[in-house]
């Protein structure tokens, strides 16, 4: 019986074999025990025809094993190709996706030599739901979904992670001035989470701001937490004003299964020629590492990069004359790596990884009662294209719709209202949303709705989509458009 821990690694594309050699290279010089579970996925896989990336027997071995250790994939561009990625975050249910972004300054060069950031992402939702349509000619639409649960799991793994490793400040960044329902959403439960953690600092950035203060000001961040999107951006801004995106590593966790990668992308350019800098990987695997329970194995590794970084033993990427003794190659690196396992850097803080931070986190969400739920009207969106695209053409017509009192109210373009008493030089598309309500705000039924659909087709409209406009114990579900 085998006393190793067995993880399923994947070798990627473009560079990603070569890296993962030099990775798991390094994990057994410095007496990791790992028994490895080698699975294909990527491009080859993509091309048998399997959309995901990632064939049966792949899921089979992650569901075994929980722990993930994967190089970069190359996903073919054209319709059908899903994100692999994305994919087994969703799948796995890894909503916490965890960036360290640390300069190694003077050794890696960077302007921010005293940045020491954690971020935090949400994993599962957001934009990155991938739920689109064409809904006319000219308009597309993307959904962003943002779940309570969701923003509530996330933002606790934020103060559990900083609790657990002495960090003292989490923000939270959102654009809730603008999307003031779902980043509004996020915000709140930031606030009412971070009341549980008075020993910890808690702000908000608005995600513009943040992210240029990131790449002005980056040491003045501990632990950042925000949404899908927001994250996946700021990750690489971080990860680059400390020194180059080459060198980062990430976490994706969930509640069972792990996944552990490099930040950066498989480098189709540069596949083959033995340059590419394995450490983003390697630091990667030194998240798994404490993951897994083996922190004595992740500080050795860790602190012997680190020496070999002092010792100017650099891959191209990094490469600095003057700073920089030797230009190595990636099976080079490697070794200079194994060459210092024992060592601990001078001039950098060595690496310490105590027992604690093996220790589960355990993510309790708040129970919550039912909300009463109303349905007060609907936005029904038209493709129209006549009358050059006159709103009052348009409103005229429907305002002849008529379901028990449910009735046009206003007409957006865009977002920006054009009937009633829109303004003439505002550009419209063909694609309009139009809002009926009750004058007196009473409930509607979904009998409603349909009758008034049959009205809007009955009058020559192409109805492509609805929206019902709740509210939930009397408080608004919905936006109000502009004017409205």
């Amino acid at each position: 019986m085998s006393s190793k821990r067995k993880i399923t690694v994947a070798y990627g594309d473009g560079i990603g074999p070569e890296i993962m050699d030099a990775t798991l290279r390094i994990l057994d010089a410095a007496g990791a025990q790992l028994e490895y579970d080698v699975i294909e996925i990527g491009e080859k896989v993509y091309l048998k025809g399997i959309s995901s990336g990632m064939e049966p027997k792949a899921i089979d071995s992650l569901r075994e094993t929980k722990v993930f250790l994967k190089s970069p994939i190359t996903t073919p561009q054209g319709g059908g190709f899903k994100s692999l990625n994305v994919t087994t975050r969703k799948s796995f249910g890894l909503y916490a996706n965890v960036r360290p972004c640390k300069a190694f300054s003077p050794f890696v060069k960077t302007h921010f030599p005293k940045t020491d950031l954690v971020i935090i992402r949400e994993n599962e939702e957001d934009l990155y739901a991938g739920i689109e349509h064409r809904q006319t000619q000219e308009v597309y639409q993307t959904l962003k979904l943002i779940s309570e649960p969701g923003s509530e799991k996330i933002i606790r793994y934020a103060f559990e992670y900083a609790k657990k490793y002495g960090r003292k400040k989490v923000t939270c960044m959102t654009k809730d001035n603008i999307m003031k329902l779902a980043d509004g959403l996020f915000h709140k439960k930031f606030n009412e989470v971070a009341k549980e953690y008075p020993e910890i600092e808690a702000d908000h950035k608005i995600i513009d701001i943040g992210t240029a203060l990131i790449a002005d000001r980056p040491e003045t961040f501990d632990v950042i937490v925000t949404l899908n999107l927001y994250g996946d951006i700021i990750s690489d801004v971080a990860a680059q004003v400390t020194g180059s995106v080459g060198l980062g590593g990430s976490a994706n966790v969930g509640e069972e299964v792990a996944m552990f990668e490099a930040i950066h992308g498989s480098a189709p350019d540069i596949a083959g020629m033995g340059i590419a800098n394995p450490s983003g990987l390697l630091n990667g695997a030194i998240m798994m590492l404490v993951h897994i329970g083996m922190p004595e194995i992740a500080e050795k590794i860790s602190n012997a990069w680190m020496k070999t970084l002092e010792d100017g033993i650099h891959t191209g990427d990094i490469y600095q004359e003057g700073l920089s003794a030797t230009r190595a190659t990636t099976t080079a690196f490697a070794n200079a790596v194994i060459e210092r396992l024992g060592q601990q850097p001078e001039k950098m803080t060595p690496a310490v990884f105590g027992q604690e931070a093996t220790q589960p986190m355990e993510i309790k969400l708040t129970p919550k009662t039912k909300a009463k739920k109303e349905l007060v009207g609907v936005d029904v969106f038209i493709d129209w294209d006549e009358d050059n695209r006159n709103p009052n053409v348009i409103g005229e017509r429907l305002r002849k719709a008529n379901v028990d009192g449910l009735q046009l109210h206003l007409i957006t373009n865009r977002g920006v209202k054009v009937f009633p008493e829109g303004l003439r030089e505002t550009f419209c598309t063909d694609h309009w949303r139009c809002r009926f309500k009750t004058d007196d705000q009473r409930a509607i039924s979904h009998e409603h709705v349909l009758e008034l659909l049959k009205q809007i087709k009955d009058l020559g409209f192409d109805f492509i989509k609805t929206e019902h406009l709740c509210v939930f114990d009397g408080q608004r579900g919905y936006s109000l458009a502009q004017g409205e």
